[in-house]
């Protein structure tokens, strides 16, 4: 996944601290933060064969390591920059970071599979905290200008490295000690940031006190992870059982009253006035469906790489490290293709380059060689990834008002994060009722090689909807 960017918000800060601001601690601190975030997103995916055999966990327990930090984390992001405007930035990020070292310490000491998937929820849920104030943090202590711009330019790199460090970091660590140090490594780092943070972090806060939308943080969260629950169940009830039915209905009844409260609050927490922007609905809903494609990828190339191909751990993320580059390549290149082709096309060049790749990694075979089952596919779907991701980002906050700018960045990192976390249960779905319980190789490839195929029609839909709803000639 590309590094998550949230615009601060468009308000001043007071400082309630009088002494002169280390700016190498606070740029420091702030990206230590910001690529723990990131990283914890991506670095379980290899040690997930390793987390199944050491606590029994089925392919739906697999699916939930996942998604319980991606839900929490996307449920309750708007709600993190919220409270860091609110209670402070320095504040939030100290408890949000606390919270998360605390979790990943309970995680890698779980002995039962729900006791995992609980810390992975908290570790979520302190991510979407610490996320929105590392950078809002950076930009309260770092003067305007080219000194900021090199800060916010090597914050957006360490998160990209975040993301990119994943597969190999997890796969060491599984491999050279247990998939427990996926998540204990976090402990030792967290809490030497936390002392770092406490002591050279300046105190700042939004002037003007709002109060804080937990109510429908907890309604969009609660929604989407009973939603995504119920998508689960139809593998092994079927779509018409009370078991499958109950939980779907359910979530979209939640993600209904939640809709209902946002219209209805004084200051929600995800003002649908936003949406009413052709560029800002448009680019939310593409890049939903992409993340909803792209974010799998890790998971199915993972499970491929190990389960099928029989790639250690740490082999696997190796064998990911091209994949992992490329889309930070292809991030590094959007803003100036974009330039010349326009972000929408761009946006589309993008995902349709993405969705070459994964028809490729969808003729993948049992006995597949590194170079065109892993590597060449691979490349090609996060290349694409990396091209579309920034100039939907970029249509999303252009088109909107000025004083929405925070908002609408936060959004579209919120909609990537959820697309991911839906997109996930419904491919593993997709992929296990191929398999029909069936571990053998061939059935096993027969599954991933037709949730990429799911993934590439998606992407291709959401090209089509790129051609019709975003505006044409748009160049940000």
């Amino acid at each position: 996944m590309t590094a998550m960017v949230q615009t601060p918000p468009l308000t001043r800060t007071t400082d309630r601290t009088a002494a002169p601001v280390r700016t190498w601690a606070v740029v420091l601190a702030a990206c230590a933060g910001q690529f723990l975030v990131v990283l914890d997103i991506s670095v379980v995916n290899v040690a997930l064969p390793s987390m199944r055999t050491g606590l029994g966990l089925g392919d739906v327990g697999l699916q939930w390591v996942v998604n319980a930090y991606s839900i929490a984390f996307a449920g309750f992001l708007l709600l993190g920059g919220r409270a860091a405007d609110i209670y402070g930035r320095k504040r939030m990020f100290l408890v949000g970071l606390g919270l998360f070292t605390a979790a990943s310490l309970a995680g890698g000491l779980a002995q039962e599979g729900w006791q995992l998937l609980a810390a992975r929820a908290v570790q979520g849920l302190g991510a979407a905290v610490v996320a929105p104030a590392t950078l809002t943090l950076l930009t309260s202590a770092v003067p305007e200008g080219h000194a900021r711009a090199r800060a916010i330019g090597t914050w957006t790199a360490v998160g990209a490295g975040g993301g990119a460090a994943g597969g190999l970091v997890g796969g060491a660590l599984t491999e050279l000690l247990s998939w427990r140090w996926v998540l204990l490594i976090n402990v030792p780092v967290g809490a030497v940031v936390l002392a770092a943070a406490a002591v050279w972090l300046v105190e700042s806060r939004a002037e003007v006190l709002r109060r804080i939308d937990l109510p429908g943080a907890v309604l969009v969260t609660g929604g989407l992870a009973v939603f995504a629950y119920g998508i689960v169940q139809t593998e092994a009830e079927g779509w018409t059982a009370a078991a499958t039915l109950l939980p779907l209905i359910a979530g979209l009844a939640l993600l209904g009253v939640f809709l209902a409260v946002e219209a209805r609050t004084k200051v929600p927490l995800m003002p649908l006035k936003v949406f009413r922007v052709r560029t800002v609905s448009a680019a939310n809903a593409a890049m939903f469906g992409c993340g909803s494609a792209m974010f799998c990828m890790w998971y199915f190339m993972t499970l491929y790489a190990q389960n099928v191909l029989g790639y250690t751990p740490l082999g696997a993320g190796l064998a990911l490290i091209p994949s992992s580059l490329a889309v930070v390549l292809g991030s590094k290149l959007a803003p100036r293709l974009m330039a010349r082709t326009g972000a929408r096309n761009l946006a589309l060049i993008g995902t349709l380059v993405s969705a070459a790749g994964f028809g490729w990694q969808s003729t993948m075979g049992a006995d597949g060689t590194y170079l065109t089952a892993v590597l060449g596919p691979g490349i090609l779907m996060m290349f694409g990834g990396g091209l579309c991701a920034t100039p939907l980002a970029a249509l999303a906050t252009a088109g909107a008002a000025a004083g929405d700018a925070g908002l609408v960045s936060g959004l579209i990192n919120t909609s990537r994060t959820m697309g991911g976390a839906l997109g996930l249960a419904v491919l593993s779905t997709v992929a296990a009722s191929r398999t029909a319980g069936a571990t053998d190789p061939e059935s096993l490839t027969a599954g991933y090689a037709l949730a990429f195929r799911t993934g590439g029609l998606v992407l291709v839909g959401c090209a089509v909807l790129m051609l019709v709803w975003l505006p044409r000639g748009r160049r940000t």
